[in-house]
């Protein structure tokens, strides 16, 4: 089913919301995720294929997903050295931040994967 954009479709940013608060970045429906890590294969509102066709299609997904994984606990663990310097606790400090590069990647890819979406439309409007 080829579902015609909206008008509001049009914008950048609230097809970027939409993949952000994991709803579908075409129509912003709920109900497109069928387990915390795996979507369904089409919108159950508006029809749009999540599948886009190419092998390769998620790849993208991955390393936004490997980008935000790892500034997560860089971004954490230098926000905590300075807010505890001169003597930060370095044990707790690398506990915490390696427990961030573990988790933020499992926690953030159903995001990241939204969000590569949204992104694949922005860029080809034209396949909506």
């Amino acid at each position: 089913m080829t579902a015609r954009p909206e008008p509001a479709d049009r914008n950048g940013w609230r097809l970027i919301s939409r993949a952000i608060r994991r709803r579908c970045p075409r129509c912003g429906a709920t109900g497109v995720w069928a387990s915390f890590l795996r979507t369904r294969p089409a919108c159950p509102s508006c029809g749009l294929q999540f599948d886009r066709g190419e092998s390769d299609y998620f790849y993208g997904a991955y390393l936004l997903n490997f980008v935000a994984a790892e500034l997560v606990p860089v971004i954490v663990f230098v926000v905590a050295l300075i807010a505890t310097w001169p003597s930060p606790p370095w044990n707790l400090l690398t506990a915490i931040t390696v427990v961030l590069a573990v988790v933020a990647p499992i926690l953030l890819y159903p995001t990241t994967k939204a969000l590569w979406l949204a992104l694949d439309l922005i860029f080809r409007p034209r396949e909506r």
